[in-house]
């Protein structure tokens, strides 16, 4: 029997964070291991692992698909994956990390730990572990999603208490325009912290300031959320590279993280959004920004029918965290319709699922029909993990079934010029004033979708025999 410790953590850090938790539990415990998983999730770490946890551990398994600090690991057998593999098979994971798993280890010299060696270390095993580009890029997606929901939604709670224009004089000291004003600083930080985290997951703490102060000029010059994100990989691969390049004694090492990097790092990097980068990514904003407003008939639904897809191919995955992140990136330049579209395609899956079981029970197991229940809630609150279960069990019917209604909710949205000002919430963002463009028209988007979902499922599930109570 070993002693198991782990971590799991997604860019939302909602379902696939416990999920993950869930699957790795259940795996240990089905191979007679004890574990201990601590979830860093939307409201911070919980079940945090301590220093006599990690001591004992015989292996440590990282279920992520975003950067995590492995320092307190060093010295201790490691394995890294990501949730989906945690969430699908569970026993598996656990097997694998204790047969494959390697010493993290980071090299030290003596007299003090070495930085550069520290870094060049732990970033060689994280490259090896899981695709980069994805997951820094999805690292500053996670980092960004609480300041532009709270944002979103303060702004839109200002606009309900005072109307659309509570920023005028005539609302001055009001608490719909100081909502308003607090919401307009959170989303504001959105763009600075996707750049900032970039680059710290590529280039760990010296990469932060570098990587912020790019995404601040990246507003500053127009180039908005896409210049952002080429401010946050300009960033950190330009502080990795200074720090692998940049060899000092080993009594000056200390200032390499603290001054060195971060001085270098934002100036260069300072510059070339300035001088460079930034102009370029903004007419490219700029055109895209056009393009998509001025979408209308045959080229809107097109949109809509690929955002829905995406949002349920993977239900959470990277394909779903990349429609999401394209709308919500959009908000900063004030286009709203590709938002909408995606959080209707995203509420359809487990919506659609849920709908099914209570139509259609016979095609349905009585755990099924249960977890039903659950996916209905899920799916109210804009949380597509909700249909993994389903999807886990029968993909080959229940995928196409989510991405056939998706596809439907997403061009309905978009054809009929549904907006959504807010990047979260589900249902409970409907009735706010000024949340949603053409309500009536995106609840009937959401209602398609779902009806579309349950009538493929019964199309494609053929009926099976039932357990007796």
């Amino acid at each position: 029997m070993a002693n198991i410790v782990a971590i799991t953590s997604c860019p939302t850090g909602i379902a696939h964070t416990f999920m993950a938790a869930e699957g790795l539990e259940q795996g240990a415990a089905k191979a007679g291991h004890t574990i201990k998983v601590e979830t860093q999730g939307s409201v911070g770490a919980q079940n945090q692992l301590s220093a006599a946890d990690i001591a004992q551990a015989d292996v440590v398994i990282i279920a992520a698909d975003t950067s995590v600090e492995k320092s307190r690991f060093v010295g201790k057998k490691l394995y890294e994956t990501n949730t989906k593999a945690a969430i699908n098979d569970g026993a598996a994971v656990v097997t694998t990390a204790l047969e494959q798993g390697k010493v993290y280890q980071v090299a030290a010299a003596s007299g003090g730990a070495n930085y550069a060696d520290q870094v060049k270390d732990a970033k060689a095993q994280q490259k090896a572990a899981a695709p980069g580009v994805y997951r820094h890029l999805m690292t500053g997606v996670s980092f960004m999603i609480p300041f532009v929901v709270a944002g979103g939604l303060l702004i839109a709670l200002g606009f309900a208490l005072g109307g659309i224009y509570v920023y005028d004089d005539a609302h001055k000291d009001s608490l719909g325009q100081f909502l308003f004003l607090i919401g307009k600083g959170s989303f504001s930080l959105m763009v600075p912290i996707l750049s900032g985290y970039i680059a710290y997951s590529i280039a760990d703490r010296p990469g932060i300031a570098p990587g912020m102060v790019g995404g601040v000029i990246s507003g500053a010059v127009g180039a908005g959320f896409l210049g952002g994100i080429v401010s946050g990989f300009l960033a950190g691969y330009l502080v990795k590279w200074l720090n692998d390049t940049i060899k000092l004694p080993r009594t000056l090492d200390g200032l390499k993280p603290v001054l060195i990097l971060p001085l270098l790092g934002t100036t260069i990097v300072g510059l070339l959004m300035y001088y460079v980068v930034g102009t370029p990514v903004a007419v490219v904003l700029k055109d895209l920004s056009d393009w998509l407003k001025g979408m209308q008939g045959s080229s809107a639904i097109v949109l809509g029918l690929i955002l829905g897809c995406m949002m349920a191919f993977d239900m959470g995955g990277p394909v779903n965290k990349a429609a999401y992140a394209f709308a919500t990136g959009l908000l900063t330049s004030s286009i709203y319709t590709p938002m909408a579209a995606v959080m209707a395609a995203g509420m359809t899956p487990p919506l659609g699922i849920a709908l099914a079981t209570f139509l259609f029970r016979n095609r349905f197991s009585e755990d099924e029909r249960e977890a039903g229940k659950a996916a209905a809630a899920l799916g109210i609150s804009f949380i597509t993990e909700g249909a993994i279960p389903f999807a886990a069990k029968d993909p080959f019917r229940v995928i196409p079934s989510t991405m056939a209604g998706s596809a439907v909710a997403g061009a309905i949205s978009m054809a009929a010029g549904c907006g959504l000002t807010v990047p979260h919430g589900g249902v409970f963002v409907l009735p706010m004033p000024n949340a949603v463009i053409n309500l009536l028209p995106y609840i009937v988007a959401i209602l398609a979708g779902t009806v579309v979902t349950a009538a493929m499922l019964y199309v494609l599930k053929k009926p099976i025999a039932q357990t007796a109570n």
